[in-house]
């Protein structure tokens, strides 16, 4: 067998692991595993081949190892592996600020002692109501007022 066949083969499985890093979530496990080999396969070169031959298998690596990380981290940035950075309309989700904003002016019924927080039933839907601050006994008709944040405010129909 020769002798440079042996640090070839453990130049080419420490890239493969390094792909293998890049997809699977290992906790930088497979990376120390792709620098243990790849360290391996120069220190034997150094001291099996030549240092001339070391030195390029090492000028390579530098070369070789950041080209690669770069392009898996833009082919696994367009993979569906890859959690998109927005949330859109068109893929159905909305705000719950919009979807509370619909309850405005609607009329309902206290279900609870509302103090200033509690349900009402709007619109034959139990949702999480509040308060202006005063009290509303429960079976009391209520409207919508606004939406604070992510809470529906109601008063008293009086």
């Amino acid at each position: 067998m020769k002798v440079y066949l042996i640090p070839v083969l453990l130049q080419v499985i420490g890239i493969m692991v390094i792909i293998a890093e890049i997809f699977i979530p290992s906790l930088g496990v497979l990376a120390v595993i792709a620098l243990a080999l790849l360290s391996y396969s120069i220190y034997i070169v150094f001291t099996s081949i030549s240092t001339t031959a070391g030195v390029i298998f090492t000028g390579l690596d530098i070369i070789i190892v950041p080209l690669i990380v770069v392009l898996g981290i833009k082919i696994l940035a367009k993979s569906p592996l890859a959690l998109k950075r927005e949330l859109s309309k068109q893929n159905g989700v909305v705000s719950q600020k919009e979807k509370l904003e619909t309850y405005i002016n609607m009329k309902g019924t206290a279900v609870t002692d509302l103090r200033p927080a509690g349900m009402a039933q709007i619109n034959s839907q139990r949702v999480d109501v509040v308060t202006d601050g005063e009290y509303i006994e429960a079976d009391t008709p209520v409207i919508v007022t606004g939406v604070a944040g992510n809470r529906i405010v109601v008063e008293a129909i009086l």
